[in-house]
């Protein structure tokens, strides 16, 4: 099962960023498959915070369009929300020890362990930090 990280959900819903209509295909290709897929909760929270966040956009998106995308991306029937559990946590711990994660690093690791124990088979993500988890295979959809 793919899952898809935060960075490229705002990519797929901001029409003003640099990556929309790669990251729209991809996400649209995806959520229209048969084949399940997944978004972790923690992402669907970040992508709220990183849409709705004034100084980073032109105009940012309101709370009702976040929440709007959130609710479409949840209307397609292959999506699975990955959510933390305690196993979750005991791999964060792994995870941080292993790769040194310190501040915002931490959001990835925590990324990254709902990922693994959820048995995710590949993370889309536009985020090379993600090499620091080993233990999650990861590639960018929309490089060339």
């Amino acid at each position: 099962m793919i899952a898809i990280d935060t960075n490229i959900l705002v990519h797929a819903h901001r029409r003003d960023a640099s990556l929309h209509d790669q990251a729209m295909a991809a996400v649209k290709t995806l959520a229209e498959a048969r084949a399940p897929w997944a978004i972790c909760y923690h992402s669907l929270v970040e992508f709220y915070a990183v849409a709705t966040r004034r100084g980073l956009w032109g105009t940012p998106s309101t709370p009702a369009e976040a929440v709007s995308q959130i609710q479409a991306w949840r209307e397609s029937p292959s999506l699975r929300i990955l959510h933390d559990s305690d196993a979750c946590l005991d791999a964060l711990h792994e995870l941080a020890l292993a790769s040194v994660a310190a501040g915002g690093m931490i959001h990835d690791a925590r990324i990254a362990a709902c990922c693994i124990v959820s048995g995710i088979d590949e993370l889309w993500t536009i985020d090379r930090d993600f090499s620091r988890f080993p233990q999650l295979r990861f590639r960018n959809p929309l490089s060339a």
